[in-house]
């Protein structure tokens, strides 16, 4: 009669005991700590739930000629709404197009569209080093006074 067993946080190829022979077979080593501990790689709580809690991202670009702003859905990747300086009408209207008065027109075009695509809370995740001053200050407190929170 032969039986097999593997064991948890245990490494193992073979792990055989023959009864009526008396053979005992044990092909396996012990898992390091740092690898017993380690868990397969897999996202956090609120990594794996934060793509339904707050849905709907803002996305703000800053070239050295334009200001880009977007509202995406993160579940599908799908945009909601668009404004830049880049469009004709803003290009021909505008005496400069990224200056303070541009982002106020921008994050004016952000609210009013994502208001007609009825998404009334958006979040903003601000990337490495980044601070929430100067023209991105403009655009979100531009968009907060239209009527759109900030979740």
């Amino acid at each position: 009669m032969l039986s097999c067993w593997v064991f948890e946080g245990i490494k193992s190829d073979l792990v055989c005991l023959n009864i009526e022979g008396l053979i005992v077979q044990a092909a396996w080593t012990r898992r390091s700590r740092s690898e017993a501990a380690k868990k397969p790689n897999r996202k956090s709580w609120k990594q794996r739930t934060d793509m339904y809690m707050r849905p709907f991202l803002l996305n703000v670009f800053f070239s050295k000629r334009f200001v880009h702003a977007k509202v995406m859905h993160r579940g599908t990747s799908k945009v909601i709404s668009v404004a830049t300086t880049n469009a004709k009408d803003l290009r021909n209207t505008l005496p400069s197009l990224t200056d303070n008065n541009a982002c106020r027109v921008i994050g004016k075009l952000i609210a009013e569209r994502s208001k007609e695509a009825d998404v009334y809370a958006i979040a903003y995740e601000l990337k490495k080093n980044e601070r929430v001053e100067g023209r991105l200050a403009i655009i979100l407190d531009t968009i907060q006074e239209n009527g759109i929170i900030f979740v």
